[in-house]
């Protein structure tokens, strides 16, 4: 039995409604029909090049409709794509390549070299393919024109009978050490705890055959502006709960994130929903919209419903001047993760003062106790938040990571990613934190100890210990808490280049402070709260 397979969904909805437009992105306008016909041409073109069912893929791409003809393509054919954090330097792009044993990347040109090194050394990838982007960078030696190969293919419709709801979809994570881990789903769990089973409100009311979806199709499709890229997954959800429904896909220019530019696009192309992600989109958007006003050219904002949140909660002050300055949407934070799917969401009002996430859930999700109870609700008991029913498989090739997150309890499988919650008397889960030390800076997951390891290498530095400080623009900063090593005396700037060659952009500090000593445990280890608490008391940035 086929079952709820992602390819076949697609191939029904451009079906029933091929017309439609999908796509609006700076290179291209595509309808469903042509999103298909691209898709199917890519696919005839990875065919060609031997890549087969079952292969991983990575995508290493900006977004646009590349992005999502690499993810359908691969899904026609029972391939996987793998998404690739676009960030990475080479030694990060070279572990992924490995662990997720890619046979081919298809990259944007700008990335070309930093491909090239990675993939020497990947045994397995074999294939490259650049889609050109104006940058004038370097090709990658060897690689295919996406383009051109697409020009050449046919666009036949590949054969989709071995196709099932049990073909895998990865998505690729920061790992506790900072190394990213692929978390590999079947397609039909993804499809409903992420994609919203042809529901896009996760209001419960799922499918119950694949059919079903056409006849779900709303006579006119929302408008969703895609801000976050889609090499995070949740952006990825976004965009297919759209299509399912027939719905149209807005992408920005791609460059540096440009709030006039965003409300241009709301005004211009109708957009219901923009989704962003947490203050560091959210703050810029409301400067631009109070700019604007001030000069007397207000933006057509009439179209807009919603804007959701997702990868960093918004603050307070973000989701106050939001629904302050648009009275008429939604403001909306979504809460979830790679290992769980979409978990829950919370409906914010200019009023609203509640700080920590909290979010109504559905019966699959709840919060456990560490003997696998469940919390009781306005104990004040703080727990493990956990979801059963379509969950992962696990992690890619990391038995010992599956048997710590995924767990047996009362004879049901749940997966516990790590967060801290607790449980209002009336089931709300209020979200406190991850367990772990992790930093999430503009929606990045930053690990403390991969950031700690590249500062030692810098002769400035005796000891490190690597915290996250609240910040209003980006959520969290990374702050390193140095001891300075014998006669040195440590610079930022200097210490933000040298960890640059090893480490992304985001992950570089934003803040140092400098320490006669770092206090560490008896047993070696790092004190977290000990430098947390020693950064906040000599931060000189609010």
């Amino acid at each position: 039995m086929p079952g709820f397979n992602l390819a076949d969904l697609f191939e029904r909805v451009v079906d029933a409604a091929p017309d439609r437009e999908v796509i609006v992105s700076p290179a291209r306008r595509l309808t469903f029909r042509e999103l298909d016909d691209r898709a199917n041409a890519l696919a005839a073109v990875l065919t060609d090049l031997g890549v087969k069912a079952g292969d991983h893929i990575g995508l290493q791409l900006l977004n646009g409709s590349e992005y999502i003809e690499g993810m359908l393509a691969a899904f026609k054919l029972s391939v996987v794509p793998v998404n690739v954090n676009f960030r990475y330097v080479e030694g990060e792009l070279r572990h992924l390549y490995t662990d997720a044993d890619l046979v081919a990347v298809i990259h944007h040109r700008q990335f070309g070299t930093r491909v090239a090194a990675a993939a020497d050394g990947a045994d397995l990838l074999e294939h490259l393919i650049s889609v050109e982007d104006g940058s004038g960078a370097e090709q990658a030696p060897h690689a295919v024109d996406y383009d051109s190969a697409l020009a050449a293919a046919s666009t036949a419709r590949p054969d989709g009978t071995n196709r099932s709801g049990d073909d895998r979809y990865i998505a690729y994570t920061g790992g506790t050490t900072g190394l990213p881990k692929g978390v590999v789903w079947r397609q039909e769990d993804i499809f409903f705890a992420a994609m919203g089973g042809g529901d896009p409100f996760q209001m419960g009311n799922f499918l119950t055959t694949p059919e079903e979806i056409v006849e779900r199709i709303p006579e006119t499709g929302g408008t969703i502006l895609t801000t976050p890229p889609l090499m995070h997954v949740s952006a990825q959800w976004g965009v297919f709960h759209s299509m399912f429904a027939a719905g149209r896909i807005v992408f920005p220019p791609h460059g540096a994130f440009d709030p006039d530019a965003i409300w241009s696009l709301v005004a211009s192309e109708g957009v219901n929903i923009l989704t962003i992600v947490g203050d560091a989109m959210a703050q810029p958007l409301a400067d631009a919209i109070e700019r604007a006003s001030a000069a007397g050219k207000p933006y057509d904002v009439s179209s807009l419903i919603v804007i959701g949140s997702g990868g960093a909660v918004l603050s307070t002050t973000a989701k106050s001047r939001l629904a302050t300055l648009i009275p008429t949407i939604m403001v909306v934070d979504g809460f979830g993760s790679s290992e769980t799917g979409v978990v829950g969401s919370k409906l914010h009002s200019a009023d609203d003062t509640s700080t920590a996430p909290r979010f109504m859930v559905n019966a699959q999700t709840n919060v456990l106790a560490e003997d696998g109870t469940p919390v009781v609700p306005g104990s004040g008991q703080v727990g493990r938040l956990a979801r059963k029913g379509h969950v992962p498989l696990g992690y890619y090739k990391d038995e010992a990571k599956t048997k710590a997150t995924f767990l047996e309890v009362g004879g049901e499988r749940w997966v516990l990613p790590g967060d801290n919650a607790t449980v209002d008397e009336d089931g709300t889960v209020v979200l406190l934190g991850r367990g772990s030390t992790s930093i999430n800076t503009g929606g990045e997951k930053v690990y403390p100890e991969e950031v700690e390891t590249a500062l030692m290498t810098s002769p400035d530095v005796g000891d490190v210990i690597v915290v996250g400080l609240p910040d209003e623009k980006w959520g969290q900063r990374v702050v390193a808490v140095v001891q300075p090593a014998a006669d040195a005396a440590p610079d930022l700037d200097a210490l933000r280049e040298h960890a640059r060659s090893s480490l992304a952009g985001y992950k570089l500090p934003r803040e140092l402070i400098v320490v006669d000593k770092v206090e560490r445990t008896p047993a070696g280890k790092a004190d977290y709260k000990w430098a947390k608490a020693t950064a906040e008391a000599r931060s000189t940035q609010s």
